[in-house]
C-alpha cells in the first residue's frame, strides 16, 4: 500500500505517502523482523509479564505509525463556557487561549513537531489538531485541555475549558 518499514538496531522508520516516522525501542530488548513482505515480527523469549505486555506495546506504536503515515490523526477539541467567552488563537507556532474564566492571564501552549493548528469554519468554538504522530498529536490536546483547569473553585459548577470531542485518524481518501 505504498508504506516501507525499516528497523537498525530496535529504530523503526515508517515511510509513507504522507511523510516519514521514526521512532526507538531501544529500552526493549526484543527482536524486530519483517516477514515477507506485509507483516512485521516482534519476538521475545523467557520473558516475565511485565516484559510481554511491552511487546503489544510496541505492536500497536508501530501499528499507529502506519496509520500515520497513511492518513494521519485528527484531534478536535470544543471550547466550553457558561459567561465569558474563551478566545484562542494561533501565533508563531503557539496556541493562545485568552479571556478564561475572564482571567487576563494569557496562556501559551507550543505546538509539538509535526502538529497542525485548524480553526474550525463550520463548527463555532471548535479547533482541530492534525498530523501523523499521534503521540505528538494527542500531547499537544492534553496541554492545551490541562492549561484551562480550574482551580480553587467547584468543578461541578466551573465546567468552563477546552476539551477533545473527537478523535481518531482522518478518513480514507
Amino acid at each position: 500500500e505504498g508504506v516501507t518499514c525499516e528497523f537498525k538496531a530496535r529504530k523503526v522508520t515508517v515511510t509513507g505517502p504522507r511523510g516519514s516516522l521514526t521512532r526507538d525501542f531501544k529500552h526493549m530488548d526484543m527482536d524486530l523482523k519483517i516477514v515477507g513482505k506485509k507483516y512485521v515480527r516482534v519476538d521475545l523469549w523467557f520473558a516475565n509479564r511485565k516484559q510481554l505486555a511491552c511487546v503489544r506495546t510496541v505492536i500497536s506504536h508501530i501499528d499507529n505509525m502506519f496509520v500515520g503515515v497513511t492518513r494521519g490523526f485528527t484531534y478536535k477539541m470544543r471550547f466550553v463556557y457558561s459567561h465569558f467567552p474563551i478566545n484562542v488563537s494561533f501565533s508563531g507556532g503557539k496556541v493562545e487561549i485568552r479571556n478564561f474564566l475572564g482571567e487576563k492571564r494569557v496562556r501559551k501552549i507550543p505546538l509539538l513537531e509535526g502538529v497542525e493548528y485548524v480553526r474550525s469554519a463550520d463548527v463555532k468554538d471548535q479547533i482541530e489538531l492534525v498530523g501523523n504522530d499521534i503521540a505528538n498529536v494527542s500531547l499537544t490536546a492534553a496541554k492545551i485541555q490541562q492549561a484551562t483547569n480550574v482551580r480553587k473553585k467547584d468543578l461541578r459548577k466551573f465546567l468552563d475549558g477546552i476539551y477533545v470531542s473527537e478523535k481518531g485518524a482522518n478518513p480514507e481518501e
